[in-house]
């Protein structure tokens, strides 16, 4: 009788183990890490940009193209790398739930850095904006191509390449039609 109390208390135990709700990102932000000169903080969030302080452990992030393992801690990780000058942050991650990537230009000033976050229909409209004014205006082509090249240059120099914007533009399609 004892054996078989014993099972039944393992079993219950063993399935309260099995339905335990995992702790998933599906928003976060970066922020200036209030620890460290010239770092970063990755923050999960909600909708309403509230911090989730049940994630905890470690989650798997691509920021710029490099696979860092960050460990959260109440919701917020340091991302350990300095930054030297303002530049493009690209940060993805992915769990069971789909991707999210978040596209941001830091901003550095002074000896603070401020994260700004760049809509991937901003990355769109810009261009489109240059070239519609071109095809209106055909007096301003030389114009729109100048602006044009100073855009793609500023974007390359801050560390914001082809691929990393065609993807930050595809990520955020990808989040219309799945909504």
């Amino acid at each position: 009788m004892k054996k078989i109390l014993f099972t039944c208390c393992l079993f219950i135990v063993a399935s309260g183990f099995a339905f335990a709700d995992t702790v998933s990102i599906k928003h976060f932000v970066v922020k200036e890490n209030p620890f460290a000169k010239d770092e970063i903080a990755i923050v999960a969030v909600d909708t309403g940009k509230n911090i989730q302080e049940n994630v905890n452990g470690t989650f798997s992030f691509t920021i710029n193209g490099f696979v860092e393992t960050l460990k959260f801690e109440k919701g917020t990780a340091f991302f350990r790398h300095k930054l030297e000058k303002s530049s493009f942050i690209f940060a993805r991650h992915q769990n069971d739930e789909g991707t999210t990537s978040m596209l941001y230009y830091v901003y550095r000033h002074d000896s603070k850095l401020t994260p700004v976050k760049i809509s991937w229909i901003l990355l769109i409209a810009i261009p489109l904006g240059l070239v519609l004014i071109g095809y209106l205006f055909k007096r301003f082509i030389i114009i729109a191509l100048i602006i044009f090249c100073i855009f793609l240059y500023f974007n390359y120099h801050n560390g914001l390449s082809i691929p990393t914007f065609f993807q930050s533009v595809l990520d955020g399609l990808k989040g219309i039609f799945s909504s």
